[in-house]
């Protein structure tokens, strides 16, 4: 709890300079652009899930719309005591699942349509206990955060490139060079702000996924079921269009990052392997004497 703490509030501090920094560009004073930052950062905060909702395309959905999802989720938090977070549906080819909300009191659960075609009820027991995990980590306050201010800043960037004349830009030039400082200074933030947003993104660790990962197998009693979830999981994420079909902004909080297949995403992963990911499972399940996973 207290490393969550400390690393969701230097984490703000990084997004606050970054959206400073921008809004300065931007022609607004110091002054304006850290009032400017701070609210943006309030409005994350208390609004950020619902952010994150409608950049992934999910919708809140009742028991009868998705009773299989709510089933699995009554029987996880009866027995953690986890408040029963809402759940959401993402209408989606791409199987894939994720977490939002700044606390396990005000959280969300969603999951796209196609994972419930092609997990069994334990499979999809055991993907929802790594999301609840998740939550009750308090993952999703650190991940929301991140995924919400990547979309903003690359939005932000984008619109002060297109509209940056109209306030006046200024880039930090004056007298003939005016001009051509405004024209360097606004591509260099289109580029580097969003490259900014994505080394945030890269700032939470991966080893959050390897926690889910255990704690999920440990909740769900079936570290199998898991591996062959995330198993069927990466395999449609390699196979189907997956950009799209999913927001790159939120790759930190699905459970599969279905970008990892291009260049830039190998070498800057937001997760850890799927085969590493299945060999810890396959681990734990010896511990527990539960069985080894094989690759079907």
């Amino acid at each position: 709890m207290v490393w969550t703490f400390i690393k969701t509030t230097l984490l703000i501090g990084v997004l606050t300079g970054i959206l400073f920094v921008i809004a300065y560009l931007l022609g607004l004073s110091p002054l304006l652009a850290l009032g400017f930052a701070a609210f943006m950062n309030l409005i994350i905060y208390w609004f950020s899930d619902k952010f994150v909702l409608r950049m992934g395309g999910a919708h809140i959905v009742t028991e009868q719309e998705a009773p299989r999802v709510y089933s699995a989720l009554s029987r996880l938090t009866a027995e953690t005591g986890t408040p029963m977070p809402k759940v959401a549906l993402v209408n989606s080819p791409i199987p894939n699942a994720f977490a939002t909300g700044r606390s396990p009191n005000n959280a969300t659960v969603a999951v796209h349509t196609s994972l419930l075609n092609i997990l069994n009820d334990e499979e999809l027991e055991a993907v929802l206990a790594h999301e609840l995990t998740h939550v009750r980590n308090w993952d999703t306050l650190t991940t929301t955060i991140v995924a919400t201010v990547a979309g903003a800043i690359t939005y932000l960037a984008q619109w002060g490139w297109l509209f940056g004349g109209a306030f006046g830009y200024s880039g930090g030039y004056g007298g003939r060079d005016r001009q051509q400082g405004n024209i360097i200074s606004l591509l260099l933030m289109m580029i580097l702000a969003p490259f900014a947003a994505m080394l945030v993104q890269l700032a939470v660790s991966r080893t959050r996924e390897y926690s889910a990962d255990e704690g999920g197998a440990k909740l769900s009693r079936n570290p199998i079921a898991l591996a062959s979830a995330l198993e069927k999981i990466d395999a449609y994420a390699k196979q189907r269009p997956a950009r799209k079909n999913a927001n790159p902004a939120l790759s930190t909080l699905y459970i599969i990052n279905p970008f990892r297949g291009s260049l830039i995403g190998e070498l800057f992963s937001t997760h850890p392997s799927t085969q590493k990911r299945i060999s810890r499972l396959e681990h734990i399940a010896e511990t527990m004497g539960t069985g080894r996973y094989y690759p079907r």
